[in-house]
């Protein structure tokens, strides 16, 4: 995976070349991502969708993360990122099912890592159970659910915790439930302008349902 090729990026967005997937992350070239968010509306409430990150990732293991996300590589198109659906989480999506939110900029820095993402950000409008999702075990080990007015509360600043529910795939393949509270520390240190951002997008699209 670290020998991945991926296209790379001037500030500007303009195309300078191809990196590995390592050397983009030591020197910290821009790079493309797809990034899809699943939103479920029951009983009038909407849900958003969070996979929990194996244990085995390199990048944050055990965090809760984007419902379905990925690198695009050297060859593939913003179009062809909707693979990363199926193959993390089991559910088949096409193209044109998704609400596309914009290509948003975004960094994250820790120790030697760079990463510096220009991610192509989706909307899935899902009527998915977790009955529905398998997970791809050494990327995924859960999914789970909150309230979509929490998760916008907790990364304004609103609120300490939320409330989430779900299910883990422990190392015994057994299905595990989650519940429990937790705060923003459990979530993969995207900037909070970046969720700030993507709830203001998200809400966006919840009221024209």
């Amino acid at each position: 995976m670290e020998h991945e090729k991926l296209r790379i990026f001037d500030e500007a967005r303009n195309h300078i070349g191809v990196a590995s997937r390592r050397d983009v992350h030591r020197l910290g070239y821009w790079h493309e991502a797809f990034h899809c968010w699943f939103v479920h509306n029951e009983n009038d409430i909407d849900y958003i969708y969070l996979q929990l990150r194996s244990d085995g990732k390199k990048d944050y293991p055990n965090l809760l993360d984007i419902t379905a996300a990925g690198h695009l590589l050297a060859d593939e198109t913003v179009k062809d990122g909707v693979r990363e659906i199926k193959e993390e989480i089991g559910i088949d999506v096409v193209y044109e099912e998704l609400v596309p939110l914009g290509v948003i900029n975004y960094c994250v820095l820790k120790e030697d890592f760079i990463d510096k993402e220009l991610a192509n950000v989706f909307l899935y409008k899902s009527k998915n159970t977790f009955d529905d999702f398998t997970l791809q075990a050494e990327e995924v080990s859960g999914i789970v659910r909150a309230k979509f007015n929490d998760f916008s509360e907790l990364w304004l600043g609103e609120r300490e915790t939320i409330e989430i529910i779900g299910f883990e795939i422990n190392k015994e393949g057994n299905k595990i439930l989650i519940k429990e509270f937790v705060g923003r520390n459990k979530f993969v240190p995207h900037q909070i302008s970046f969720y700030k951002t993507i709830i203001q997008k998200i809400e966006e699209q919840i009221k024209l349902k």
